[in-house]
């Protein structure tokens, strides 16, 4: 992952998304030298150094969110093509996969399990093994991330706990780790996700996003936005669902076929009737977001790093 977060001069981290492209008055989070906006059509938009790359950025030894921006659980290209190839010949008919079809690494990154109730045995695919495949519907997905970023966000706490006790010299580096990942996990918390239905002079589209403002107050937004593409637009808001900005891009890897890019606007898609009511109920089997203590506590955070 690129360097998302950049500190402004009062010490709070700024998304990347929130700045206009080239130079910036911003600094990096763990150098203080001064950043750049890259925001190209090729790359994912990202922080670069007006000068020599600093260490934790040069190797993105950085804090990211389990299954945000990435979904092939760290495969290698061979061994995330074996599991979707055993996905295409046994997932899709839930068939057993015999043991010599399943190799070591797909077992160590528990995306394949054993089914010792059928002779004779075979493995399966978890719910982690669905996620590369686009086969694990919202609900558990959320049910798999979940419990994954608060084991991250325990062990960068412990971390820093270890180097302020042994008053190690990457306190502050790990100190950063901590914030940069607080801040990642506020500004998903305080999304909310949503999923329009829109008509238009050449047929309906539908559109998934997030916002941290009012959705009626998006909307207005994408309609100015369509209008420059449609003679006619007219938008119903589906469903709208409350602290969960980590459903997104999740969302964008399990359609990405039916991804109808309109210009620059690449959150649109083209569903038939039928399979529109199959997105709009996975996304309605989601649980409603119980916010946790911890997640509270986040929410309410306003740490900075000057």
């Amino acid at each position: 992952m690129w360097l998302q977060y950049g500190v402004d001069k009062d010490g709070t981290l700024v998304c990347i998304e929130n700045i206009a492209r080239g130079k910036t008055t911003l600094k990096c989070p763990y150098c203080s030298s001064h950043l750049i906006a890259k925001k190209g059509k090729l790359k994912e938009h990202h922080f670069a150094h007006h000068g020599e790359t600093c260490l934790p950025v040069k190797s993105r030894q950085f804090p990211v969110i389990p299954l945000y921006e990435s979904f092939n659980i760290h495969l290698s290209g061979k061994d995330l093509e074996q599991l979707q190839l055993l996905w295409k010949e046994y997932g899709l008919k839930n068939y057993p996969i015999s043991s010599g079809l399943v190799s070591h690494n797909l077992l160590k990154a528990e995306v394949l399990k054993k089914n010792v109730q059928i002779v004779p045995f075979g493995y399966e695919f978890t719910d982690l093994g669905k996620i590369p495949v686009q086969a694990l519907d919202l609900m558990r997905f959320n049910e798999v991330q979940e419990p994954l970023l608060l084991k991250k966000l325990l062990k960068l706490e412990l971390a820093v706990d270890h180097a302020t006790h042994r008053n190690t010299l990457d306190l502050s580096h790990r100190f950063t780790d901590l914030i940069l990942y607080r801040t990642q996990l506020k500004r998903i918390l305080s999304s909310t996700l949503y999923f329009l239905q829109i008509q238009t002079n050449q047929g309906t589209l539908h559109k998934i996003g997030v916002t941290q403002r009012s959705v009626e107050e998006r909307v207005i937004e994408v309609e100015r936005d369509l209008l420059k593409h449609y003679q006619n637009v007219t938008i119903q808001i589906l469903g709208s669902w409350q602290h969960r900005g980590n459903v997104e891009k999740y969302f964008k890897h399990r359609y990405q076929e039916f991804n109808y890019p309109i210009g620059s606007l690449t959150e649109y898609y083209k569903f038939n009737s039928k399979y529109a009511n199959h997105v709009l109920s996975d996304l309605q089997n989601m649980r409603p977001k119980v916010l946790s203590s911890i997640e509270l506590d986040i929410l309410a955070d306003h740490t900075s790093l000057g």
